[in-house]
């Protein structure tokens, strides 16, 4: 038996489809409501809280395997608190509980910020760690301060492995998170940086993180990214996937910083959180790399789908989840 934390969010709710498809036997943590995906009536879903320590034993009785998908992400500085609370006690208290409940293996879903992914001097891989000069985002020091709960975890005796995934392309809730991307691109935002970044298929996350979990590798961490693009690509191919206008107008470092500070007022008065932070002006703007050779190397059969796939496919998923039409 399987447990997947996080079970309602992208990588959660993708995950708990591929295992199920895979004939496995799944159990998934819910919140408040069950998300309506394929086959989802073959899962155990539990309602729980990483943050509830009862409700995490409950759901760790007969549990084998765990993959600890659950976490807030923002850059958001007034979610400072709910970031720490979430991303650090949760992720200790889900490492507690698989050693108290004699867990085989934990997979944990990281971020390469992590990492430290302001970095433009080389690329980004395994053996660097967050800085206060390479990560400029409370979200990154909460991340990195979550793998020390597993590390941790792992000096007490518990298997794990850590995935460090770049920024994730899947057909999520286009209001939030890198799924809004989708949205911009539909709405026919004009606005572009000339930033890079890594970019990943969901679909490749999880296979990723099915094929660690299935082999004996244990203690060990893997930036997961398909592709070193430009932002500007990414948009470019979105906008010819949903028939749209693309991206035309460049955004300078000085505008960013204005927008940015405009955003903030903003979002004081509305209580919303704002479309551009610091944080995210600064790393739209900022030309990073990531090594992918450790994962690939070790895992020589695995492939990333070609980013021009990944995009016609999720965007024919997002036409579908609301109803569109191009």
């Amino acid at each position: 038996m399987i447990l997947v934390t996080g079970a309602t969010g992208l990588v959660g709710s993708h995950l708990v489809q591929a295992l199920v498809n895979t004939g496995k036997k799944v159990r998934a943590i819910y919140r408040s409501t069950i998300p309506s995906i394929p086959n989802t009536e073959k899962v155990e879903w539990v309602k729980g809280d990483i943050l509830d320590i009862l409700s995490l034993e409950n759901a760790l009785q007969n549990i084998e395997q765990v993959y600890h998908c659950a976490a807030t992400v923002s850059f958001n500085p007034a979610q400072k608190v709910k970031l720490f609370k979430t991303n650090i006690e949760g992720t200790a208290n889900v490492v507690n509980a698989c050693i108290e409940m004699a867990v085989k293996k934990l997979v944990f879903v990281s971020s390469v910020a992590a990492l430290g992914r302001i970095r433009e001097d080389k690329p980004i891989d395994e053996t660097m760690n967050w800085t206060p000069e390479t990560s400029n985002s409370e979200y990154g020091k909460t991340k990195y301060m979550a793998e020390l709960e597993v590390w941790r975890g792992m000096g007490e005796g518990l298997d794990v492995a850590v995935v460090n995934p770049v920024i994730i392309l899947g057909a999520g809730d286009w209001n939030s998170g890198s799924s809004a991307i989708f949205k911009s691109a539909y709405d026919e935002f004009p606005w572009y940086t000339q930033g890079m970044s890594g970019f990943v298929d969901v679909v490749d996350v999880v296979n990723a993180m099915m094929t660690i979990m299935e082999s004996p590798v244990s203690g060990e961490r893997f930036i997961i990214s398909g592709h070193n693009t430009f932002y500007r690509e990414v948009f470019n191919l979105i906008a010819k996937a949903f028939n749209k206008k693309m991206p035309h107008k460049k955004v300078t470092p000085f505008l960013a910083e204005i927008v940015w500070r405009l955003e903030a007022i903003k979002a004081r008065f509305t209580h919303k959180d704002p479309l551009l932070t610091k944080e995210t002006a600064k790393t739209a703007q900022a030309k990073v790399s990531f090594n992918n050779s450790k994962f690939l190397s070790q895992f020589p059969e695995f492939s990333y789908t070609p980013l021009n796939k990944s995009i016609e496919r999720i965007s024919k998923e997002m036409l579908a989840k609301y109803g569109l039409s191009v």
